[in-house]
């Protein structure tokens, strides 16, 4: 009868009663997969729990009391009925049942490890505020520096091109920023400060200098204004004097810097126009000293630009045209002589003061003689007498006329021969004054090219001389419109209450993370009967 009702008491144990809810409660738990459930499903869940363990229990009871010899005798269970010191493999059924959480048993996780939670959080004050305490402390200073694209226009043709595009200007100034933190600047700030020699930078490493470089690159930043063309530079050190100093120290060396690069630049381009001025100033002179011996092979002079023999022919036409003139005017004189006679009239510009007077003279005899005339007879003394002054006076006349008549002719051959001679003159300068023209075209050649030798010459020469004095003028346009000052405040470390603040949360959150942890593993290597022990509140 004992054995009937062992066997029959035996589905109904504790532990196959328990698996059997748990499994109950893993196909009941909802479709949507959520984690935690309602305050009435868990309720409904316990109860159903409670009344299903108080039945086990009671079955248990009737069985013992139909057979007392089973409540003396240990009653024979399965090797899987007793716990045993290892854990027991983690089920599909545990996890289940893990899964679905609730809110006791997260409390009851949490309140486990509320102690390790304060433990640890008195220890990340403690920890925070002695880092705030003991850390070497740092101090930021900023210096606002306006980096404007374009340099001062000093001259109207300057080296540097000032360009007026807006991706032109942002590409310039953040090239300016990249210098602002280059190795350059900050090498020359180590020898400056002779930051290698302190400990803060130095520290006494095999390449101190090389140390003291890579500590000052890590001890500055640059920000720029994306809205205009103010950079700030931050500098950090372990007292504000020092961050100072720096940042002084490096906004000068920007400044040298720059205009040593322009500087430098400048003086790059003046060597180079200085080495090309010599072979440019050989160029010219091979040149000219081309032109004067291809002159002096062809015979060409020239005086005032212009070939000699074309000067000469220019003068010559000159000459003929005023020879023509004379020669005509000879001419014409020499007719109206020839014209007039003797007793011609005195227009002629050829006639001489003698014979107008001989003429008048004999005018005045013959009016004399015509009123004697009237008066007298043909043999009167007074009218002989005037005759004979009358004969006299036209003898003179005539030698006069005669004489004043080859002269007028003498002059109209002279200049007449003047033309000829200067037209013959002309008639033998046409031909070289034609090879001279043909010389003049290749001469005109020469000259050009020279000409265009000498203008690039002078023009490197001025260019050169412009480029050396510029590189003694600084134009960039680098101004400091906020000087570093000494901070508020340290910004490294973060003031010592906030540390022990925050190491007093960080601690707590650490404590009650692992108390989270140690309750979820407790949960997935133990029974499931666990779940109803007193630990947790069950």
């Amino acid at each position: 009868m004992s054995q009937i009702l062992g066997r029959k008491a035996s589905p109904l144990s504790s532990e196959d009663f328990n698996i059997d809810a748990l499994d109950h409660r893993a196909r009941r738990r909802p479709a949507g997969g959520s984690l935690l459930l309602t305050a009435k499903s868990l309720a409904d869940r316990d109860l159903t729990d409670d009344r299903s363990t108080q039945q086990a229990t009671r079955v248990e009871q009737t069985a013992t009391t139909a057979d007392p010899l089973r409540s003396e005798a240990p009653i024979t269970t399965s090797p899987s009925d007793h716990r045993t010191d290892r854990p027991s493999p983690v089920t599909v059924a545990k996890v289940g049942e893990f899964l679905e959480l609730d809110f006791r048993r997260l409390f009851t996780w949490l309140r486990a490890g509320f102690l390790l939670a304060c433990i640890l959080a008195v220890i990340g004050a403690l920890a925070g505020g002695g880092y705030g305490l003991l850390a070497k402390k740092r101090y930021t200073v900023a210096t606002d520096i306006l980096l404007n694209p374009t340099n001062l226009q000093v001259v109207n043709d300057d080296l540097y091109v000032q360009s007026g595009q807006i991706d032109n200007q942002l590409l310039n100034i953040r090239s300016k920023q990249r210098v602002l933190t280059s190795r350059n600047v900050l090498a020359r700030v180590v020898d400056d400060l002779n930051l290698a020699s302190e400990p803060e930078f130095g520290d006494g490493a095999s390449d101190p200098k090389l140390t003291a470089l890579r500590r000052l690159q890590e001890a500055i930043k640059v920000q720029a204004d994306e809205g205009s063309f103010v950079t700030t530079l931050l500098v950090t050190a372990q007292t504000p004097d020092k961050a100072i100093e720096i940042s002084q120290a490096i906004v000068k060396t920007f400044q040298d810097e720059l205009a040593e690069a322009e500087s430098n630049g400048a003086s790059r381009a003046a060597t180079a126009l200085d080495s090309r001025l010599g072979q440019l100033r050989a160029d010219v002179q091979a040149a000219e000293k081309k032109i004067e011996d291809y002159r002096r092979d062809q015979n060409l002079s020239s005086s005032y630009g212009q070939l000699v023999s074309s000067q000469t022919m220019t003068q010559l036409n000159t000459q003929i045209v005023q020879a023509q003139a004379r020669a005509s005017a000879a001419q014409a004189d020499y007719d109206a002589l020839i014209a007039g006679g003797a007793n011609g009239t005195n227009a002629s510009p050829s006639v001489s003061e003698t014979l107008v007077a001989l003429r008048n003279e004999a005018n005045r005899i013959r009016q004399e003689l015509e009123s004697q005339s009237a008066q007298l007879g043909p043999r009167h003394p007074s009218i002989l007498k005037l005759r004979v002054a009358l004969d006299t006076v036209n003898a003179q006349v005539k030698t006069e006329y005669l004489h004043t008549v080859e002269v007028a002719k003498g002059s109209r051959d002279a200049t007449k021969n003047t033309m000829d001679s200067l037209v013959a003159r002309m008639n033998d300068l046409q031909g070289n004054v034609f090879a001279d023209r043909e010389s003049e075209v290749a001469l005109r050649e020469l000259e050009r090219d020279a000409t265009s030798k000498t203008a690039i010459y002078e023009s490197f020469l001025s260019r050169a001389r412009q480029i050396t004095e510029r590189q003694q003028i600084d134009t960039t346009n680098v101004q400091v419109i906020s000087t570093a000052v000494p901070p508020n405040g340290r910004s490294w470390p973060p003031r010592t209450i906030v540390l022990a603040v925050g190491g007093a949360v960080a601690g707590f959150a650490l404590g009650l993370l692992l108390a989270l942890i140690t309750g979820i593993r407790r949960d997935l290597r133990d029974e499931p009967d666990d779940y109803r022990s007193p630990a947790y509140g069950v």
